[in-house]
């Protein structure tokens, strides 16, 4: 790989910092690369004499002019200036302000690449991570099976939910999505993975503000009222929800607001406004109320009924999600007979999955909001055989075991970070006959896979699935079994 120095940008008379002296690189060259993968993150990943530089835009088998921006020890950063050979797996991306925004990472690949990509992603940190086996092809004499990633027909207008930050130009009122690596905002009519009904009322409560003169929140000042605008809509019932996040309580013109958007936007039956007057990015705040309309929207996944409120968790995919959620009852091989815990059950949506195939669920969550929001969608679908509460999972799971409850299978589905140590301890002491791990962090799972494989289990069968198209997001499905031993 031929490395060409640039004669512009670089200041000769000064010397890169000693513990950087020696690198083949200096910022401001201009290399040519061979990119010869992708990170976690999507950037590609390219070599000069050994030496890493990660190229955003770039992709796997592709040559590549590029400047470098920042170098540090091991690794630094390049920009791409030129294609010299692309990848049979680049398209155009279709969005016209993907180059800016940082919501999609990989519009520019074909979606097959996109998801043979994201099942060697999982097997990367399968293999590296977790020190586990997979299997070149699928069968599980050689290893874990690991199947291709589970994708969408239709991988576009997928999100039922749209969270956009407002701010303020010349012009009014804009708001979009955050550039990539900044909090400065891109203004957005469309954005092709969100539901076009999100779209549309994103774009009329901005008109309407701008009519109405409302201020947006400056995050530098702590002033103005607007901070985000947060749609939500059921794609079953088609019912939409709108909540608008102020800097305070008091919304000048509400009334006019309300009643343009109701006369503009019949598909909402619910405007909410919630209170965030804390200098933070966290996009809500701890008060809510209901402006006009419902409290909650209804949706389902597959023949399990929903109720949505305002800060409800729901998943964003509906389509996916029951792709998911089937998958996570084939693998908990249910009967109609077991018992199963959902040690992070959040309002319910996996425990009242499982529920209609299973004799009875334990649902666990540490947000008490959650919980109840799980007790009422259980109450509204008639399911008398699931259970909730409170707490740390790790801490009540021990506690149904001394009240002699003792499952046949344990779902977890925590957040990024993976599960608590102790948790993964809790499994190995109740010694259920099958665990389901539902991932979002390839990296946590084959570190949590690990332990517990060591302690007695074993990897059966993972099922990548493709929650989030365009971004390099993966939802992982693994099967364990318990060893006999």
């Amino acid at each position: 790989m031929a490395k060409q120095r640039s004669n512009s940008g670089t200041n000769r008379g000064q010397r890169p910092p000693a513990e950087l002296a020696g690198l083949p690189v200096n910022k401001n060259d201009v290399v040519m690369l061979e990119i010869i993968g992708m990170t976690h993150e999507g950037e590609g990943v390219g070599r000069v004499e050994g030496f890493t530089l990660f190229v955003q835009g770039a992709l796997p088998g592709e040559k590549v002019r590029a400047k470098v921006l920042k170098t540090k020890k091991q690794y630094g950063y390049a920009k791409l200036l030129e294609l010299v050979e692309a990848s049979s797996d680049r398209i155009g991306p279709p969005c016209p302000i993907y180059d800016q925004c940082g919501g999609c990472q990989l519009q520019h690949m074909d979606y097959a690449a996109q998801l043979r990509w994201k099942r060697q992603l999982v097997v990367d940190n399968l293999e590296r991570i977790g020190k586990l086996k997979v299997a070149p092809v699928e069968t599980a004499d050689a290893g874990i099976t690991v199947r291709p990633t589970l994708g969408m027909a239709e991988p576009w207008r997928y999100r039922n939910k749209a969270q956009v930050p407002i701010g303020v130009t010349e012009g009014g009122l804009v708001g979009g999505f955050y550039a990539r690596g900044s909090h400065r905002i891109i203004d957005m009519e469309t954005c092709l993975i969100q539901h076009e009904h999100n779209d549309a009322v994103v774009a009329a409560v901005k008109d309407i503000g701008r009519q109405l003169g409302i201020t947006a929140y400056n995050e530098e000042t702590g002033r103005g009222l607007l901070r985000h605008v947060v749609v939500k809509k059921a794609f079953r019932t088609g019912e939409m929800m709108l909540v608008l996040v102020t800097n305070g309580r008091d919304i000048p013109h509400k009334d006019a607001w309300i009643g343009s958007i109701r006369e503009q936007l019949p598909d909402v039956v619910s405007i909410c406004q919630n209170v965030n007057t804390q200098r933070t990015n966290v996009i809500f705040g701890d008060d809510t109320k209901v402006l006009w309309g419902r409290e909650v929207i209804y949706d389902y996944i597959g023949d399990v009924q929903f109720a949505i409120s305002a800060r409800s968790f729901y998943q964003v995919n509906p389509v996916q999600t029951e792709v998911l959620y089937s998958k996570t009852v084939e693998y908990a091989g249910l009967t109609g007979r077991e018992t199963v815990i959902d040690a992070y059950c959040g309002i319910g949506t996996i425990s009242l999955f499982l529920a209609q195939h299973a004799g009875q669920v334990y649902g666990v969550e540490i947000v008490r909001e959650a919980i109840e929001d799980a007790r009422a969608n259980a109450v509204l679908n008639g399911m008398n055989n699931v259970e909730f509460e409170v707490g740390a999972s790790e801490d009540v799971i021990p506690k149904w075991k001394e009240q002699g409850i003792t499952p046949d299978v344990i779902v977890v589905d925590p957040p990024r970070k993976g599960c608590d140590p102790r948790l993964l301890e809790t499994i190995l002491q109740m010694q259920p006959e099958r665990v389901v791990y539902v991932s979002c962090n390839p990296s946590t799972l084959a570190r949590d896979l690990r332990v517990l494989e060591d302690g007695g289990y074993k990897t059966v069968e993972v099922t990548p699935v493709d929650m989030f198209p365009h971004t390099v997001h993966v939802e992982t499905v693994v099967s364990l079994q318990r060893q006999n031993t």
